[in-house]
């Protein structure tokens, strides 16, 4: 029903466990002008940077052959570790370079993103806003990642390659702040540059580290098609999906079979709408 009308429930709606600072940035928590403009730029400037393409499949490679080592070292659990890897992923994106596993600012930010992207009380914190915000808990945490993807963001003048952060998302969202400076409705600031990076760490890692996680329990099959097919030696790329049949469906079943997030985002109605006959009034959430 929400699909054949969806142009009716476009808009995000507030969320009290982010704070009002938070409120129309970014990609996930903006709506209107800003969610219009900041979507658009992020879908362009990924598209650039590799997205859909095999530009970015040796950095997928080069993360898959380093956590296949960090697995072969000692039963562990691989939540962590997947999240790591596919964040790492996104950094080539964001900030040029991946990080190391040892790396301590770096391993701090996966810890906060998970702790975001684990948060048990949002019910509560949306009915008790006011109260929730003074109890400690993991809903204390949901916003300390982005103080530090802020810190990673505004070091790369001191720290980065400077070769490769002319290919980085922050260089690119730096390009059209600086060229729409004058125009008194641009949204390209600091502000919404490491929201969007966070969006792109909170949407990818997320869902992509759960995939990966429930794929684990699918993988015996998988093991002995590759085995056969590609030897055990040979580094898997995307053409290859025309010769493994079966791996290919199990990746498609995981994400239909499995619960990649257990709610999305809340929307609110732009206009006024029916939905199953009941009449929605503009701005109901």
């Amino acid at each position: 029903v929400i699909l054949t009308n969806c142009s009716s429930f476009v808009a995000c709606d507030f969320c009290s466990i982010f704070t009002p600072p938070l409120m129309d940035a970014g990609i996930m928590l903006a709506t209107g002008h800003t969610w219009k403009q900041q979507r658009r730029f992020a879908l362009r400037t990924l598209r650039t940077l590799g997205l859909g393409k095999s530009g970015l499949e040796h950095r997928v490679q080069e993360e898959a052959h380093d956590l296949v080592d960090f697995f072969a070292r000692k039963p562990v659990d691989p939540s962590f570790a997947l999240f790591h890897s596919v964040s790492n992923v996104i950094c080539a994106v964001v900030y040029g370079h991946r990080f190391s596993r040892e790396d301590e600012t770096f391993h701090e930010l996966i810890k906060r993103l998970c702790s975001t992207s684990c948060v048990s009380l949002p019910q509560l914190y949306e009915i008790f806003p006011w109260l929730m915000s003074r109890l400690p808990g993991p809903h204390k945490k949901a916003l300390a990642c982005y103080d530090k993807t802020l810190q990673l963001g505004t070091s790369y003048e001191t720290t980065f390659n400077p070769i490769l952060f002319f290919l980085t998302f922050i260089y690119k969202s730096l390009i059209f702040h600086f060229q729409s400076k004058d125009e008194p409705k641009s949204t390209y600031n600091e502000d919404n540059m490491i929201y969007s990076i966070n969006d792109l760490f909170l949407g990818g890692s997320e869902t992509s580290s759960t995939t990966l996680n429930w794929g684990l329990l699918y993988m015996v099959k998988v093991q002995k098609e590759l085995d056969a097919v590609l030897g055990p030696s040979k580094l898997i790329c995307y053409e290859d999906r025309k010769e493994l049949p079966y791996t290919n469906a199990v990746v498609h079943e995981i994400q239909r079979f499995s619960n990649i997030i257990s709610v999305g985002m809340p929307r609110v109605c732009v206009r006024n709408t029916t939905m199953l006959g009941f009449p929605l009034k503009k701005v109901q959430t």
